[in-house]
């Protein structure tokens, strides 16, 4: 939140999101609060993201149990848009309770900011669906098809529930330069290394068996760079990353890209920005 805000001060057009606001690591009428405060001072040009995490290990420092974080995350998410749409509310929940209370302020933009929900299991997919919260989806220990998979029973949910609001973005890390050897000579080390590094999270922690479908610490270690292009990243000059995107975007019916420009941290800023402005000058138009 308060790298958003700094964004926010420093821009005027282009929108800030989170991808994502863990929200059972919080207070869930703070973290209400701090969003509104913040759709206010950019002007309505916040969004949303939240999520659980994958990771138990991002819960042990904060003494908070994985094993509840569903339970959690719900009853948060519930609270908080409570808090965005009603003049005073009153909850009494399983982690949470509250006797008339007033959020001051309220968002900027009406009924909130958009949100979107990070979806890894099946479990979520339908559960989201239901609801028609827009989503993330990602393709890191898990095969493009095996996404599919999951984004059909999104749609099902949407479709059974009479739900018009979904939406699915794919998360997924890019890079862009002027020929495909250069761009994947400048991404490889950074990309492996984002996958290699979740891998290890994954199987130092003894709760790994409870984290998302198919993102376990094997899969990941036997990820293969020459095998990935396309699959789970898009690297490549122009051409190539608008072929392998738009593959993607059809496999998983994608409504948008949520593009990691330095997966891994690895990239010199230069190229990242090389890669940025290739990205937007000449691959999204050819995705529009």
């Amino acid at each position: 939140m308060v790298l958003a805000a700094a964004i926010a001060g420093r821009t005027t057009k282009i929108k800030i999101g989170t991808a994502v606001h863990i929200l059972p690591l919080g207070n869930p009428l703070r973290i209400a609060e701090e969003v509104a405060t913040l759709d206010h001072v950019s002007g309505g040009r916040f969004e949303f993201g939240i999520g659980r995490s994958g990771l138990p290990e991002a819960y042990n420092g904060y003494k908070i149990p994985y094993t509840e974080s569903r339970e959690i995350f719900y009853e948060s998410m519930e609270i908080i848009r409570k808090a965005f749409t009603e003049d005073t509310f009153s909850y009494s929940g399983k982690y949470n309770s509250y006797d008339e209370v007033c959020l001051t302020p309220k968002p900027l933009q009406k009924p909130h900011p958009p949100m979107r929900i990070a979806a890894t299991t099946s479990e979520t997919f339908t559960t989201l669906g239901e609801m028609g919260i827009p989503i993330f989806v990602g393709v890191r220990g898990l095969s493009l098809s095996d996404v599919a998979e999951q984004v059909v029973l999104y749609k099902k949910a949407l479709k059974q529930s009479n739900q018009s609001t979904g939406s699915i973005l794919l998360r997924v890390p890019v890079h862009v330069a002027s020929n495909t050897e250069e761009a994947m000579g400048n991404s490889e080390s950074s990309f492996m290394k984002q996958f290699r590094r979740l891998g290890s999270q994954l199987g130092n922690n003894s709760t790994a068996s409870l984290n998302t479908e198919g993102n376990t610490s094997k899969n990941l270690s036997e990820i293969n760079w020459s095998d990935i292009q396309g699959e789970k990243v898009a690297v490549g000059d122009p051409e190539t990353v608008i072929r392998q995107l738009t593959k993607m975007i059809d496999v998983l019916s994608l409504d948008g890209i949520a593009a990691e420009f330095n997966a891994g941290e690895e990239i010199a800023a230069d190229k990242v920005q090389e890669s940025l402005e290739l990205f937007c000058k000449k691959v999204i138009p050819a995705l529009r």
